[in-house]
């Protein structure tokens, strides 16, 4: 998604695109800011007097986190902030404020986590000559369906972020709209409870809902033929499940495990979806266009066969 030209009114353009991407991403680093919207500058002066201006206007506020023994701001958008973005009207609306308390309580470090792994694609499709800009990826947006595992309840799916990426191939002339489910994973969570979230996007895959009443009807019953998915999807997305948090001989042991888990789990299976795991480090170092995701199902061999688009040379 290309920035939106207006924004808060008597702002600068760099100023604007930080608007819009704290309304977005809710909560991101000075240093994340500098390498999504001004990259282009060696030092981030410029964009720390446009994010102190924002303050000065009351549409921003920050709060500090001590980081390899240094203070590292963090910035998101006020009410006031929020709400002059909304009355733009180019930018989906998202219900989230964040706070204080937000800012610095127990989900700082996954929101942050999530930015930087947005931030990897962003940075590696301009290396390599792809789209992928600051706003193409949405935080937390539900998914409804139900399991047949858990029958008669109302089940919502919510990736950490889906994201758009335009895979282009100059020597095939070629341009790929992909799109991911990304979940990033701190180690916070039992193994068991990440593999049951994968369970849940194999079901959100085979998840049909029913029609209005007198459509499609047979006896009685009211059915459907297309997946839930296919109303918002061109093509399933591609889920990229992606660990920090901890040292790699343990991610390379909940790797391990999950794919353990994962195999036995008939559903997920025969569900046919793609399903990949790698690290953030092995993501920002080497991109997702390296043999860098390891199948959750199938041989255990990091590949990138199965996340580029068909007919691409590697």
């Amino acid at each position: 998604m290309p920035y939106p030209h207006a924004g808060p009114t008597g702002l600068g353009q760099i100023a604007q695109q930080a608007t819009h991407v704290l309304y977005q991403h809710r909560l991101v680093s000075t240093r994340q800011l500098h390498e999504l919207i001004t990259p282009h500058h060696t030092r981030a002066e410029y964009l720390r007097r446009q994010l102190h201006t924002l303050r000065d206007a009351g549409l921003a506020e920050k709060v500090g986190r001590r980081v390899s023994g240094q203070t590292e701001l963090l910035w998101w958008l006020t009410e006031k902030g929020a709400n002059a973005v909304e009355s733009v009207g180019l930018l989906p609306q998202r219900p989230y404020r964040m706070s204080p308390e937000a800012a610095l309580g127990p989900l700082q470090e996954h929101t942050l986590a999530t930015v930087e792994t947005g931030l990897s694609f962003v940075d590696w499709a301009r290396r390599l000559g792809h789209e992928c800009g600051p706003l193409d990826w949405s935080p937390e947006t539900a998914h409804y369906y139900r399991d047949d595992a858990r029958p008669g309840e109302e089940l919502s799916l919510v990736p950490d972020a889906v994201l758009s990426y335009v895979h282009t191939d100059t020597r095939a002339k070629q341009r790929t709209l992909l799109t991911f489910f990304i979940e990033v994973d701190r180690t916070q969570m039992t193994v068991a409870r990440l593999a049951a979230k994968i369970h849940a996007y194999a079901a959100y895959h085979a998840y049909t809902p029913s029609l209005p009443a007198g459509r499609g009807a047979k006896n009685g019953r009211r059915t459907s033929t297309t997946p839930a998915w296919r109303h918002r999807y061109p093509a399933f997305p591609r889920l990229l499940l992606v660990l920090t948090g901890a040292s790699e001989a343990r991610l390379a042991r909940r790797i391990a495990d999950l794919r353990s888990l994962a195999a036995s789990d008939p559903a997920l299976t025969a569900a046919g979806i793609r399903v990949g795991v790698t690290t953030l480090d092995q993501l920002r170092n080497h991109g997702p266009f390296d043999p860098i995701f390891t199948p959750v199902l199938g041989p255990p061999e990091a590949t990138d066969a199965w996340l580029r688009p068909a007919g691409t040379a590697p």
